[in-house]
């Protein structure tokens, strides 16, 4: 395990924001905070691109791959394809990342 030095003003704000005195629990309810609020931000934009597209990514990389829709062929259908499949890579290290954490 490693050590950490944290500034003094840094275990203070921590002690501040989360009402623990121990710097190291402390750290751990803020890293926790941190991985919730960054997997509800990816899922709200998963379901911003599936409420786009009518359905789930595995089912756009079906037809994507299928080169049965033309409208695929479009820059913005690229674009969403490739931010689409990095936030659901995102999501599984994060959620993953989260799990070896706790």
């Amino acid at each position: 395990m490693s050590t950490l030095v944290l500034p003094k003003e840094t275990t203070q704000v921590l002690r501040e924001l989360t009402g623990e005195v121990q710097p190291d629990a402390a750290l751990t309810l803020v890293l926790r905070d941190a991985f919730a609020y960054r997997l509800e931000q990816i899922q709200q934009q998963l379901i911003a691109f599936e409420a786009k597209y009518g359905m789930t990514f595995s089912e756009y990389k079906t037809g994507w791959e299928s080169d049965e829709r033309e409208e695929d062929y479009s820059w913005e259908a690229e674009r969403d394809y490739l931010e689409w499949e990095a936030l659901i890579t995102r999501k599984q290290r994060l959620e993953s990342t989260y799990h070896q954490f706790v």
